[in-house]
This record gives C-alpha cells, structure tokens and sequence, in this order.
C-alpha cells in the first residue's frame, strides 16, 4: 500500500506502466468529470468516478482484488479507508466477475484527503468510504489497473 499527495506521483512512476498511467491521468483538472466508466486503455486501465456519502464502519466491508490494482484519488472531501495485509485477514468468498473478495477480520483506518491518492496491490484488503464522525459527500475516483 502507498498513500501519498498527487503532487508526488512521478515519485511512484517506476512501480510499472499501469499504475503510471493512472497516476498521470489523475494528475488533470477531473472536478468536472462526470460519474462512471472512464477509459485510460481499454480493460487494462480504467477510472471508475464515484460521488457518494461516507458511511459508518459497520456498513462497510473488506475488500480486496486479484486481477487489479485500485489507485483511489480523492477529488474532494474527506474519507477513512480501512486497511489490512490479506495475511491478516479470512476470504468469505471471490466473485471473479466482478474482481472482488470479501474478507473478514481486523485492520487499521487511514485518513485520505482531497488531492491525496492511495496504491492497493492484491495483498492490501481495504473498506474504503468510511465515516469520521459524520457521513460527509465525496468525490473519488478509483483507477483499475491490470496485474
């Protein structure tokens, strides 16, 4: 897991051509893109843009991905995401349409602010859109980039 400002990107440009691509895309004016599917090339890097209400831990839950990795970009506002090493953590289940495994177990919440970005690689199991002490309006966009 990386978490870090948009300012530093360049920084994290060598971690493989996707996750560059990703970085240099998030790196534009993206307050009026609109809500959806956005494609950077094809399946292999894709934004995914989201606005939505942060909700409490106990309506969320743990997630993590085999086929991508999430770069999650805060346009605006304030979320905690919670973050676990998979080791740590029990597969209920893998739905591999969706690329998408739900675990249980425990982990660490981590502030992610406007113009702050966040790396998940497929060992980092994550419960992003949490609360802090109220449900606050988001903006965020997820970049999946291919493994």
């Amino acid at each position: 897991m990386v978490i870090d400002s948009i300012e530093n990107a360049e920084q994290y440009f060598g971690l493989g051509h996707g996750i560059e691509r990703a970085l240099r895309f998030l790196r534009q004016d993206l307050r009026a893109l609109p809500d959806g599917r956005a494609d950077i090339s094809g399946d292999k890097v894709f934004a995914l843009i989201q606005q939505y209400s942060t909700k409490a831990r106990e309506a969320g839950f743990w997630e993590a991905h085999r086929k991508y990795i999430d770069v999650q970009y805060m346009v605006s506002g304030t979320e905690l995401i919670g973050y676990a090493p998979i080791k740590a953590m029990q597969e209920q289940e893998y739905d591999p349409q969706r690329d998408l495994a739900k675990l249980t177990g425990q982990g660490n919440y981590i502030e992610l602010t406007a113009g702050s970005f966040m790396i998940l690689f497929p060992h980092d199991v994550h419960m992003p859109g949490i609360m802090q002490q109220q449900s606050t309006h988001v903006k965020k966009i997820v970049v999946k980039t291919a493994v």
